[in-house]
């Protein structure tokens, strides 16, 4: 889930944002008047929606946007004609008046695009380069001549080793070589 981070100048209108999300079973992480506490959050998460009015005590949502980690998403609410120039990317608008059902249904959406940008993160990032293979197919190889394990038996070694040293597969192929060759 993502962290939801309310902020607008008055801690009425934040609370009463805050208080509609949480009755529509969404987790408001915290709740802010000023830019500068938003940009304190968002320091501490990895990712998140910001809704916020255009104008908050201390800064404008667009710049406020350019501080921001690319993982965060902002909410805008506000009158159209305050994002006449456009929305810069990142921004999502909703005009005032603010219906319940369009704020709630945003934020879902919002949240199944982080959702997905995630996986596919993570999906990607799970690509070895040939060098980090070859690592991990040396250890096997000493493993299967030194241990007469199966291809499969000294997979699932350097895996398990993995898991339980903490290290990544690559480095618990490295540490079985260093080891192995003396």
């Amino acid at each position: 889930m993502s962290n939801i981070i309310v902020a607008f100048s008055k801690r009425e209108n934040a609370v009463n944002i805050r208080n509609i999300l949480v009755k529509s079973g969404l987790e408001v992480s915290a709740v802010c008047q000023t830019g500068a506490k938003v940009l304190q959050y968002a320091e501490m998460w990895s990712d998140g929606i910001v809704v916020c009015a255009h104008q908050m005590q201390d800064m404008h949502y667009t710049q406020m946007r350019e501080y921001l980690p690319d993982s965060f998403e902002i909410l805008l609410i506000a009158p159209a004609d305050k994002w006449g120039d456009g929305i810069p990317d990142g921004v999502v608008g909703l005009p005032m008046p603010l219906k319940i059902y369009d704020l709630v249904s945003t934020i879902e959406m919002i949240q199944e695009m982080q959702y997905r940008r995630r996986r596919k993160k993570r999906e990607t990032g799970k690509t070895r380069s040939d060098k980090d293979r070859q690592i991990i197919d040396q250890a096997k190889a000493l493993l299967i001549e030194r241990n007469h394990m199966t291809e499969e038996e000294a997979h699932k070694y350097v895996q398990k080793t993995s898991m339980e040293s903490g290290t990544d597969m690559v480095e618990t192929a490295r540490m079985i070589l260093t080891v192995m060759d003396k």
